[in-house]
């Protein structure tokens, strides 16, 4: 969910049969994380600047891994690459400061993931991606996120998001809900907006958070908004194979040289 959006009606079948009717828990509301104190736990949320046009949401899964959503990494409105060189990754990034910046050597994107194709259970599905940044970020404020498992239906994730109306600091979402699991996909009820693309969904189920899940899209269904999250079980361990190999045909990109500048019917609204 770059800056711009615009929207397409798609697929209905993918929220059929799964939201009316569901008891969810008592979504909590968004907490800024504006102060030092606030935002100690999610240093390694950061904001991906993105070729001077927008911007999505990443975290470190190690020093030199931000996990984003791979439409973060294409031309809004067609299938070109964004030129890493263009992209930069603000770790902590809060009124108008990082604790760490890092430009990106390469990415990998996962193979079933087709930027052009109509938005789809898919095509959601598929949208993950990851950074290589062009150094390792050794802070010991900032510490990688561990990744976990796909939670299930009814229980309570979190989300930490940068967005359109709320781009100089991150805020909190600490308990909504997991309302279904379907085809590979999270449908939560998360609070979010242009530019939460690619932000972690944290599990809290052993008290440490725990990423289950990037942020893809978000849909509208019976007149309320609902969050679309790509699972992680399968496609990190590709993801990083494919880092480690230099990637399938197409997949793994480099960076040239870099120059820092300082039902219901549902509807998908596409990032």
């Amino acid at each position: 969910m770059l800056a711009e959006p615009y929207v397409r009606t798609v697929i209905k079948a993918l929220l059929l049969a799964c939201l009316p009717g569901l008891g969810l828990a008592q979504d909590s509301g968004l907490k800024p994380l504006e102060t030092t104190d606030s935002a100690r736990e999610w240093m390694a949320v950061g904001r991906l600047d993105i070729d001077g046009a927008g911007f999505c949401t990443g975290a470190l899964i190690a020093p030199d891994l931000v996990l984003t959503a791979a439409h973060c990494l294409f031309q809004r409105a067609s299938d070109e690459r964004i030129d890493l060189s263009r992209i930069e990754f603000l770790a902590g990034w809060r009124k108008g400061h990082a604790l760490a910046y890092r430009g990106a050597s390469r990415a990998a994107i996962h193979p079933g993931y087709k930027h052009q194709e109509e938005i789809s259970a898919r095509r959601v599905r598929n949208d993950v991606a990851l950074i290589q940044l062009d150094r390792p970020i050794r802070n010991t404020t900032i510490l990688p996120f561990a990744t976990g498992s796909h939670p299930d239906r009814g229980e309570d994730v979190g989300i930490v998001s940068y967005a359109q109306d709320r781009a100089d600091a991150p805020s909190l979402q600490r308990a909504c809900s997991v309302m279904a699991r379907q085809q590979g996909i999270l449908v939560m009820s998360c609070d979010i907006n242009f530019g939460s693309s690619g932000a972690p969904v944290f599990s809290f189920q052993d008290g440490t958070p725990r990423i289950v899940s990037v942020v893809s899209a978000k849909a509208e269904a019976d007149g309320g908004r609902v969050a679309l999250g790509a699972g992680l079980e399968a496609s990190l361990a590709l993801l990083r194979a494919e880092l480690m190999a230099d990637g399938g045909p197409g997949q793994v990109t480099r960076a040239p040289n870099r120059i820092r500048s300082g039902s219901t019917s549902a509807k998908f609204i596409k990032p």
